[in-house]
């Protein structure tokens, strides 16, 4: 891959950043790996004053925290922060999975999975809203659900902004599909808390490395870089099997358009033996003010898990870079061995 040597201004803007946002300039030192133990699905946001923002799944499915740091690395140490706990009987009573922090028209919003006691896989996406400037006070009042056109398993939302459109992404199962089957479907969004107009599928779990153990895709998380529109997901059952698979639209395209849509007949990240990293997926990005993309995933240090592999806790939160093809294609490698243990 070629690359062009960084203009003065760059250089010039890449210093003022760093001063302004200690440890910001360090991502060419290596990261913890884990990061963080023991948390799944992660989702990390660097917010415009700076602050990283961490929110995971924990393994007792009960509740949800929040992490802040200046740096990626300033994560593993950061103290967790329980925003909010689940209920103990009705909606958002069990299964508290995938939990997002975006800031949408000067509030936070908090979208996440969860199921009820009675029913625990009756699963829905839900928001709450925070109005404080800073997510770790004042109060998370719940919006609702976030409805879909079907009343069926629906989990992983994940929204985006896109030439001054806003879209959410995310999994559900196709009422005429079967109960272990999820798609990635898409629709603009009319406020931070409803969508509007249609929502399109986008993909299906097609390719037989998509339908290891169950036939899954889900989890999306949207790059925008350079002429393109990226989407990772996850395919496959949760053990060694899940791993990462890619969409991509051109820049220009109508996103709502299933033709403008590409996919890549293999995954893109995947289990690594030589470094014992199995199982890698459920990924978010974050895009770094001086152009470095990390791929913030999760995954476990070991292939055999006794039973079901949704009820192992032992998948950890990973970051590493994402580097780029000569083409613009985002290359994500093999997930990196361990420095350090869970």
């Amino acid at each position: 891959m070629t690359l062009s040597l960084p203009t003065r201004r760059q250089v010039l803007a890449s210093s003022l950043l760093a001063a302004t946002w200690p440890g910001l300039a360090q991502t060419d030192r290596p990261l913890p790996n884990p990061l963080i133990p023991q948390r799944a699905d992660p989702h990390v946001l660097r917010h415009s004053d700076g602050w990283l923002y961490l929110m995971a799944t924990v393994p007792a499915y009960d509740c949800l925290e929040l992490r802040r740091a200046r740096s990626v690395a300033g994560l593993a140490a950061a103290q967790a922060q329980v925003v909010w706990r689940r209920h103990e009987q009705g909606p958002m009573s069990r299964h508290i999975w995938a939990p997002e922090l975006h800031f949408v028209d000067g509030r936070w919003f908090i979208y996440f999975s969860a199921g009820e006691a009675r029913d625990p896989w009756k699963i829905r996406l839900w928001v709450l809203e925070n109005t404080s400037p800073d997510p770790r006070e004042g109060n998370w009042i719940e919006r609702g659900q976030i409805k879909t056109a079907w009343e069926t398993f629906t989990l992983d939302a994940t929204v985006f902004e896109h030439r001054g459109q806003r879209y959410m992404a995310w999994a559900q199962t196709d009422p005429d599909a079967g109960h272990h089957s999820t798609d990635l479907y898409l629709s603009r969004m009319a406020s931070p808390t409803e969508l509007t107009g249609p929502q399109v599928r986008l993909s299906r779990p097609e390719y037989a490395w998509e339908r290891v153990r169950h036939a899954v895709n889900e989890a999306p998380a949207v790059l925008i870089h350079g002429r393109r529109v990226f989407m990772s997901y996850s395919a496959a059952g949760t053990g060694a099997e899940y791993c990462l698979g890619l969409l991509w639209a051109d820049a220009d395209a109508d996103l709502m358009n299933p033709a403008s849509w590409r996919k890549s007949p293999e995954p893109v990240f995947t289990s690594s033996a030589e470094h014992g990293i199995y199982g890698p997926g459920h990924n978010s990005f974050l895009v770094e003010p001086d152009g470095t993309v990390f791929n913030v995933y999760h995954a476990r240090n070991y292939r055999e898990i006794p039973g079901d592999p949704l009820k192992d806790t032992g998948r950890a939160t990973r970051v590493q870079p994402v580097h780029f093809t000569a083409d613009g294609m985002p290359d994500f490698g093999q997930p990196h061995p361990e420095t350090t243990r869970p």
